[in-house]
């Protein structure tokens, strides 16, 4: 059993994290900077609640003295919530904070969640090629983003500084099943989703990449595209492709509904699976 932290627990995916860790037998400490500290303080969360600012220095190593590793969620988690000088500037006071105290406390592996934005998300320009993955970075079209792509610089610095593998996991568009409800009204028009290629990833698979990827055979920092094995769509991806992006170059022939954010990389290298899908809940 490890201790883990997970920051940005209360949130819609950090809870999720917490509760597949704790199911697969780790101890959790779980945090974040909004909700009710204590003991099962959010509902189903299964451990206490811890708060901290992690955007202060002093926090960040608090928190993760005696863990053996962090999956860090927290951060503004898209861009036009905030004004974006402040997404950027709390997001990467977040990173840089949580990555210099991981070296400080001397943990053994840093997870943490990147994001599709590098990638060139929203598509307004069309992808150089697809399926886009790993290689199509970076890209940054907002500050939110630009965060992420500042995240994914620190992590490869001070993991060579460090000896701390970092395993960046650019998640797409978290859904969990509460929200499968709204996939069929995506359906009548395919540009509405282009932005994102059509993507989303279920939160339990998010769930279980940051678990492979605490214990993945892996060195230095490396980054990971994490999505759901199909699109959101009712129609194949090939079909979509000719109709919103013709001229954008295909690497491969396309497989029925298959993923456009190509997930090949974390298959071969995290192990990871995705094992659900929309399809599950809605009939198409």
């Amino acid at each position: 059993m490890s201790k883990i932290v997970v920051t940005g627990a209360n949130g819609k995916t950090g809870r999720v994290v917490v509760e597949d860790l704790l199911a697969h037998g780790h101890s959790v400490v779980a945090t974040d900077a909004v909700g009710a500290a204590g003991h099962l303080s959010v509902p189903g969360l299964g451990t206490p609640l811890l708060i901290a600012d992690l955007t202060d220095y002093g926090q960040a190593f608090e928190v993760l003295q005696g863990a053996e590793a962090v999956v860090h969620l927290a951060n503004i988690p898209a861009p036009g919530m905030y004004t974006p000088a402040v997404t950027f500037n709390r997001n990467s006071a977040m990173n840089a904070n949580v990555f210099l105290a991981a070296q400080a406390a001397g943990l053994r592996r840093v997870v943490w969640s990147s994001s599709e934005t590098t990638l060139g998300l929203p598509f307004d320009t069309p992808p150089r090629y697809a399926p886009v993955d790993e290689e199509h970075f970076p890209f940054p079209t907002t500050t939110y983003a630009l965060s992420k792509v500042v995240g994914e610089t620190l992590a490869r610095e001070i993991s060579g500084w460090s000896g701390v593998p970092f395993v960046g996991l650019r998640l797409s568009n978290v859904h969990v099943p509460e929200d499968y409800a709204a996939v069929p009204g995506y359906w009548a028009d395919a540009h509405a989703r282009k932005w994102n290629l059509w993507g989303y990833v279920d939160a339990r698979d998010v769930a279980a990449a940051c678990r492979l990827a605490l214990d993945a055979p892996v060195e230095g920092a490396s980054s990971y595209v994490i999505a759901a094995a199909d699109t959101i769509m009712n129609r194949s991806s090939a079909e979509l492709m000719r109709e919103v992006f013709p001229d954008v170059p295909l690497t491969r022939e396309l497989d029925g509904f298959e993923t456009l954010l190509a997930i090949g990389r974390a298959r071969e290298v995290l192990g990871y699976a995705p094992a659900h899908s929309w399809r599950d809940h809605v009939d198409s």
